[in-house]
């Protein structure tokens, strides 16, 4: 499966001279927690919810101050193109949560480990659904603990 399929849209953007504290309604709005931040179709880093609080409130900046003072150049990437097992790689490798999804230069898209925990999710449904079904069919145990079959 490619990642396409478990990734979010569109990715939410911002240029890196947005203000930290617009930065910071934007993830409230969109109920995100990490914004990419480009310059027209290019990626220039990215900027979290962690960025926010640790290098912009907790260093004292101000809310008028860009985010290009507190995002994080180079992002760590994936291509719209991966397989979703490439993915799981590069999060186990990076110290990363989110990933920008990109075609080519553009970002079309967010990858989280939440979308990956779904992902998951559904493997084991997949692989549980018959064996579930197979229990309600043929309750475990013996017949005289569970009573006779109707």
């Amino acid at each position: 499966m490619n990642v396409s399929a478990s990734m979010s849209v569109p990715a939410v953007s911002v240029t890196s001279s947005t203000t930290i504290g617009e930065a910071a309604r934007q993830m409230d709005v969109y109920g995100v927690g990490c914004l990419v931040v480009t310059e027209g179709e290019a990626l220039c880093g990215v900027v979290t919810d962690r960025d926010i609080t640790v290098r912009a409130v907790a260093a004292g900046l101000d809310p008028d101050d860009p985010v290009r003072e507190v995002m994080t150049s180079p992002a760590v990437t994936i291509d719209v193109a991966d397989d979703i097992h490439a993915a799981y790689r590069i999060f186990r490798g990076s110290a990363v949560r989110r990933l920008p999804v990109l075609d080519g230069p553009r970002v079309v898209g967010m990858l989280t480990v939440d979308d990956l925990l779904m992902d998951v999710f559904r493997r084991v449904a997949d692989l549980l659904g018959p064996i579930a079904w197979s229990v309600l069919e043929e309750p475990p145990g013996p017949r005289d603990e569970i009573g006779p079959r109707a």
